[in-house]
């Protein structure tokens, strides 16, 4: 820090001695805030005129002498997010972090927690949000969105938003509950601080692009852009706990089993990975994940290649950040080839002298444009619309970074220290007349053995974590693969030694090949850990039975349970299963409470809001 000397400054002796003393304990944000001040008094003494609170030239500043009310008034945000996995929940604690350093008095909310009659009273809202299923919010934002949509949504021209979505350009409705929440806010008269950012998956440089933005918009930072660097890679430190390992920087946990959990003349295959976490420090809780980055199939690679008639050993960049490495590493480790996108497309379309890939993106046919991203890869694209005019280290930086694919973990950590489990089924089909295969399933269930490794991270899931007291009975729903986190779930409460009930609802196909994970449920009920087992297996009666079925069946069983207070969890798929078993939640609560239709659906909404229903789909 300079020292301000009496001879080169217009203050006396006393004066440069006072600020020599408060200028050196000043913070970046303290400093930008006197500047504000100071600017602000100025801006008044020579116009006479008063300067709004919140204006970037003075950040808390009005004509009159302003009470520490009105300052404080000025300086309130409210963060709210939207999160089905805790990513959205992570960069707006994150942000509400720094916010807070900077002078900001912030309410930072999940969605469901906030009372969207508060609207009216706020000035300076945040949204984060991303988008599940087929453009649907995530279960925390469902109220708030229904909310803003009906009758009773008020007016808001007092109110100034921005909102970050979080989203995948491989879904048709990508970051639809981040554009209905800003497009309504707009309607409602609402001003926006900033613009929306919608984020693919590899969201690390839009969101610190917004978090700088909304800064910059709030108090005129000029080291936003810094401030909004460290709360991203703040948000990014906190998915690992106290490890050093993250999403951009995983973990190569060595494979120590690789198991096929379906039985002999099964049409599945569904493999059950142990992974070794020593000297890592990772840690997890029941209801986290575990992201793992696999490989492409080296077939389709070496088709790519060929298709295209590039050299496998030429050098190409491997990420944004300027580092190379060999063609045939690339697409191996780096880039996503089996999924077209939109905006892949657009791109692509300028490298390719044919026009029949520009017409097909024409506002007319976007209906043949989403048919043909269905089910189809690069291979497909390359085969299709050539010939390409761009050499392979121009056309790799059209792709997107390959994802990592989440997996509910299958264990209990205090269970199995230094270790994590999970289930993985393999996915392999055929599609315009090649055969197709899950990126992931299909590298764990060919190409992992015992000594491999594996990149792996912990995405910790704050909205799916059993009840702090064990003693609370809980009802557990996962068919297929979705059983996978109960079995971190009981683990866990046999290592409390929970005296609360447990009950589990279990589908697949068949009993004898598909049942995953038999032998664990029947010792944990023999040794009293498991309560209550219900299972339907589909194929084995003529009728097809399903999970939703076994609900229906124990009714008033399931509906005491409620009463006595139990948390319900549900995994899998959300297309069909989830909407299912939410139905049967409803009827059950309907029929054995005696309520009409929305008094039961806002019973299960009441025990969502007490997070005592809650679920982990994809």
């Amino acid at each position: 820090m300079l020292q301000l000397q009496v001879t080169n400054s217009p203050f006396n002796e006393n004066q440069a001695e006072l600020l020599n003393q408060l200028l050196p304990t000043l913070t970046p944000s303290q400093q930008v805030w006197l500047s504000g001040y100071l600017s602000a008094l100025s801006l008044q003494g020579s116009q006479g005129s008063s300067v709004q609170a919140g204006s970037p030239a003075a950040p808390a500043v009005v004509a009159e002498p302003a009470t520490a009310a009105s300052q404080q008034a000025s300086r309130e945000v409210t963060v709210l997010f939207g999160s089905q996995t805790g990513n959205c929940q992570r960069l707006a604690v994150s942000l509400s972090r720094k916010l807070e350093e900077q002078g900001f008095k912030v309410t930072v909310s999940a969605m469901n927690s906030f009372k969207p009659n508060g609207l009216k009273k706020t000035e300076n809202l945040l949204l984060l949000v991303s988008t599940h299923g087929e453009g649907e919010p995530p279960d925390n934002a469902r109220a708030f969105h229904e909310f803003l949509y009906s009758k009773r949504a008020p007016q808001l021209p007092g109110l100034r938003f921005s909102v970050l979505a979080l989203g995948d350009t491989s879904y048709e409705f990508f970051c639809q509950t981040g554009k209905d929440f800003d497009q309504k806010l707009e309607e409602l008269g609402a001003q926006r601080l900033s613009p929306r950012v919608d984020c693919d998956l590899d969201y690390d440089e839009p969101v610190a692009e917004w978090f700088g933005q909304v800064i910059s918009a709030l108090n005129g930072a000029q080291n936003a852009a810094g401030i909004a660097d460290a709360a991203v890679q703040a948000a990014e430190s906190a998915e690992s706990l106290e490890s050093a390992y993250s999403r951009n920087h995983p973990f190569h946990a060595e494979v120590l089993e690789n198991l096929n959990l379906n039985g002999r003349g099964s049409d599945r295959e569904t493999r059950h990975l142990e992974l070794s976490l020593a000297g890592s420090n990772i840690t997890f809780e029941p209801g986290d994940s575990l992201g793992v980055y696999p490989e492409n199939h080296p077939q389709l690679v070496a088709d790519i290649i060929a298709a295209m008639g590039w050299n496998a050993d030429e050098r190409v960049p491997l990420n944004k950040k300027g580092e190379e490495g060999t063609l045939q590493e690339a697409l191996l480790r780096h880039y996503e080839i089996t999924v077209l996108t939109k905006p892949l497309l657009e791109q692509a379309a300028g490298l390719t002298s044919a026009p029949a890939l520009k017409e097909l993106l024409t506002p007319g046919r976007q209906q043949e444009l989403k048919e043909y991203i269905q089910g189809r890869d690069l291979l497909d694209l390359i085969q299709d619309y050539g010939p390409w005019n761009a050499p392979a280290s121009i056309f790799v930086t059209i792709l997107r970074k390959l994802p990592a694919r989440l997996y509910s973990i299958a264990s209990s950590y205090n269970a199995n220290p230094d270790e994590v489990h999970f289930t993985v089924r393999a996915v392999r089909y055929e599609s315009h007349g090649r055969e197709r295969y899950g990126v992931c399933s299909v590298h764990c269930a060919e190409r992992v053995q015992p000594g491999a490794t594996l990149p792996v991270y912990i995405q910790n899931n704050p909205n799916f974590k059993l009840p702090a007291d064990s003693s609370v009975p809980v009802i557990m729903i996962g068919p297929g693969t979705g059983v996978a986190p109960f079995r971190s779930f009981l683990e866990e409460r046999e290592e409390q030694g929970a005296e609360g009930p447990s009950w589990l609802f279990y589908g697949d196909r068949h009993f004898v090949t598909d049942f995953l994970y038999q032998t664990d449920w029947q010792r944990m009920l023999k040794d009293g850990v498991l309560s209550r087992l219900d299972v339907a297996f589909s194929r084995d009666t003529e009728e097809k039975v399903y999970v939703q079925h076994r609900i229906l069946e124990q009714s008033k069983e399931l509906y005491r349970w409620l009463q006595e207070g139990a948390h319900v969890y549900v995994c899998g798929d959300e297309k069909h299963m989830a909407h299912d078993v939410h139905s049967a939640l409803i009827t059950v609560i309907q029929e054995e409470g005696g309520l009409s239709p929305e008094a039961a659906a806002a019973y299960l909404e009441t025990l969502q809001q007490e997070q005592r229903y809650q679920r982990d789909v994809y």
